[in-house]
C-alpha cells in the first residue's frame, strides 16, 4: 500500500474480526515498535501497551464495556441532514457497534493503551498535552496493524469503569490513565475502501473562524 492508501483505508473493524485466528505476540511487537516512533511531549514517552489474551480477564473487561455501552447506545442518536454521509452510515455503525459489544470477549487479544500520569480535571493545556502524547503512538499502531493484516477499533465505553478495569490488570489506577480499549484481530475479507466523509471545504478555515 501507498501512505496515502494506508491512511485512507484504516477502518474502524468490528464485524470483519476473525474471532478464531491467533495473532502472533510477535507481530503485537513489530506494531508497537512502529509505535513508539510516534511523537510524544518533551520526548517523555509515557506510553504503555497492555495487550491481554486471558479469557477471564477479557470477559471481565468486555463486561465493562457493556456497562458503558447499553446507556450509551440507548441515549437518542444524533439527527443530520439529508445527504449527510454520517446520517446515510448510522444504522451500520450502530449494528456493527453492538455486533462488537456482544463479542468483544472472543476477540483474540485486547489492547489497552496506557499513559503516565492523570490529567483529572486539568485544564486543556495539561489535557492536550498529555493526550497528544498517547494518541498519536496509538494510531500508529492501528497503521502498523492494518498494513499486516490486522484489524483494530478504538472504543472508550469501558472508561467509566477504569478504576475497575485496573483492578482487573493491576495497573496504578492513580499514576497511569487508560486511553480506551481496542479489539486486536486479523480482518476477513481482502482489504477495505476509503469512507464516505464530509468535504473537506465544509471543515477547513482560512485566516480565521
Amino acid at each position: 500500500m501507498t501512505p496515502d492508501e494506508l491512511l485512507t483505508t484504516t477502518r474502524a473493524v468490528r464485524k470483519r474480526l476473525d474471532l478464531e485466528r491467533p495473532v502472533p505476540r510477535e507481530v503485537l511487537l513489530e506494531c508497537v515498535e512502529i509505535a513508539l516512533q510516534a511523537p510524544t511531549g518533551s520526548n517523555r514517552q509515557g506510553w504503555h501497551f497492555v495487550f491481554v489474551s486471558d479469557p477471564e480477564k477479557k470477559a471481565a473487561l468486555a463486561d465493562l464495556y457493556r456497562q458503558g455501552y447499553d446507556p450509551y447506545a440507548s441515549m437518542p442518536r444524533p439527527t443530520y441532514g439529508e445527504g449527510d454521509p454520517r446520517g446515510e452510515r448510522l444504522d451500520f455503525v450502530s449494528e456493527s457497534s453492538r455486533y462488537l459489544r456482544d463479542r468483544f470477549h472472543e476477540v483474540p487479544w485486547l489492547l489497552v493503551p496506557v499513559h503516565h500520569g492523570r490529567v483529572d480535571g486539568e485544564g486543556v493545556f495539561m489535557q492536550a498535552g498529555f493526550w497528544g502524547s498517547l494518541l498519536p503512538a496509538v494510531w500508529s499502531f492501528m497503521l502498523a496493524g492494518r498494513a499486516r493484516g490486522l484489524g483494530t477499533a478504538w472504543t472508550t465505553l469501558h472508561l467509566p469503569f477504569e478504576r475497575e478495569a485496573a483492578e482487573v490488570l493491576g495497573i496504578p489506577y492513580d499514576k497511569f490513565t487508560q486511553g480506551g480499549l481496542m479489539p486486536v484481530a486479523y480482518y476477513t475479507g481482502s482489504s477495505f475502501k476509503p469512507a464516505s466523509r464530509l468535504a473537506a471545504e465544509s471543515v477547513v478555515h482560512w485566516e480565521s473562524w
